[in-house]
């Protein structure tokens, strides 16, 4: 079956207007590129990569507006707490149901790949196994990965005579693809960096990816990203690692970060920044001048560190808000990282596609080449530009050549006349 995308402004290919589809794979991109079996006016519209969500806690969705339990003070650690309480005695179904409402939800915004950090300190491993089980169920629809994540610690929790530690690897054992942690939620130094050692061991022993919530505090001594780093480059797997927050690093010394930058350039190590979560989380101990919570995006962008964005949280007890629309959160990190220059809001869109294909390890298998898989979504404006500044709404997605949703351009009942 060959198809055919024609009158379209296809992001990455300047002098290409259609798109040729065979089999579902990426045939040519182009001008006049011949007959097909159906051809589908896009009508001038930009045609990006799909939507890439590095970073988003399923397990979580909605929890924010349940009455059991509310986040007075507004802070992660608190979070992590009533959190701990809540899940207990929550069933697989209950999780399942919650995962594919999220993954809905990011789906009908564009999103066709999400890394689904989900909270394996549970004896019952409950949201692990939800999340593989959906992940296999919607594996045509769209691709998740799942991060063995342990929010409360891997040697800072225990539960019956399981610590965080043992149950990252029977997760790992499950089908889990990325190990997880968060350094800066164990009880100590020490046991921060002996955690991060230990996750890069199980990587290296299970083939995994990385993935760490790495100082998400404004805590300008939480160097555990220093650390990471390392442990990923000594053992040859820092492009396979990611460090996902690091606030701290915003405000750390300029001589300090400076010397790290240096170290992520030799290293390839890929961040993952929050926007829109983490600029509601941090700063809370400040008065003013206020921190907004946000990494060295800017930075990272013009020392060729790979760096994306993602949304993090939708309704939870971490972030009151979120619907999983990544068009929101490239808004609020442009803003945020002041990426919008010129030459900026040409590649801007990467920050939501391209950047976290690398970050996810998926480079083989995403992006606008030939003989890659036919996914992409098309945005209701005619560039780049047009379609950040006016926060262009997803027309259509199509997944292996087929439209997953297709939806008519908005059009006024009643048009606005000013004469």
């Amino acid at each position: 079956m060959k198809k055919k995308f024609i009158n379209a402004k296809v992001y990455g290919h300047k002098d290409a207007s259609e798109i040729l589809v065979e089999d579902g794979k990426f045939s040519k991109f182009g001008n006049n590129l011949g007959n097909a079996d159906e051809v589908i006016d896009l009508d001038g519209k930009l045609v990006i990569p799909p939507y890439v969500d590095a970073h988003l806690h399923l397990d979580y969705y909605m929890i924010g507006k349940t009455d059991e339990v509310k986040n007075e003070s507004g802070t992660l650690f608190e979070a992590i707490d009533l959190w701990n309480d809540f899940k207990k005695g929550t069933t697989k179904e209950e999780m399942k149901k919650r995962i594919y409402q999220a993954v809905e939800d990011c789906l009908s915004y564009g999103t066709q790949y999400i890394r689904a950090q989900t909270d394996c300190t549970d004896p019952n491993l409950t949201g692990i196994k939800a999340a593989l089980e959906v992940r296999d169920e919607l594996k045509d629809k769209c691709t998740i990965q799942v991060v063995a994540f342990p929010q409360n610690g891997m040697y800072s929790y225990k539960e019956a005579g399981k610590t965080g530690r043992d149950l990252v690897e029977e997760a790992l054992k499950l089908g889990c693809e990325v190990v997880g942690g968060i350094p800066h939620n164990e009880w100590s130094r020490e046991l921060g960096e002996k955690s991060l050692k230990e996750i890069v061991a199980l990587a290296v022993k299970y083939n995994k990816l990385i993935d760490v919530h790495c100082d998400e505090t404004d805590d300008v001594m939480a160097r555990f990203v220093e650390v990471l780093n390392a442990e990923a480059m000594m053992n040859g797997i820092a492009e396979k690692t990611t460090a996902s927050h690091t606030c701290s690093f915003g405000s750390a010394d300029n001589s300090y970060a400076f010397r790290m930058m240096g170290l992520f350039r030799k290293s390839k190590l890929n961040f993952v920044s929050l926007p829109t979560e983490n600029a509601f989380l941090q700063g809370r101990q400040d008065s003013y001048p206020k921190r907004r919570g946000i990494t060295r995006v800017r930075e990272f962008v013009d020392n060729g560190v790979n760096v994306c964005f993602a949304q993090d949280s939708i309704v939870d007890l971490w972030y009151p808000a979120g619907n999983g629309n990544l068009m929101n959160i490239l808004d609020n990190g442009i803003h945020l990282a002041q990426l919008m220059g010129e030459k900026d809001f040409e590649k801007d869109f990467d920050l939501v596609t391209y950047n976290g294909a690398k970050a996810m390890y998926l480079q083989d298998e995403y992006g606008f080449d030939e003989g890659k898989p036919a996914n992409f979504i098309v945005l209701d404006a005619p560039n780049e530009f047009e379609a950040i500044r006016n926060r262009a709404e997803c027309l259509s997605s199509v997944r292996n050549g087929e439209f997953l949703f297709k939806k008519a351009k908005r059009e006024f009942e009643v048009a606005l006349k000013l004469k």
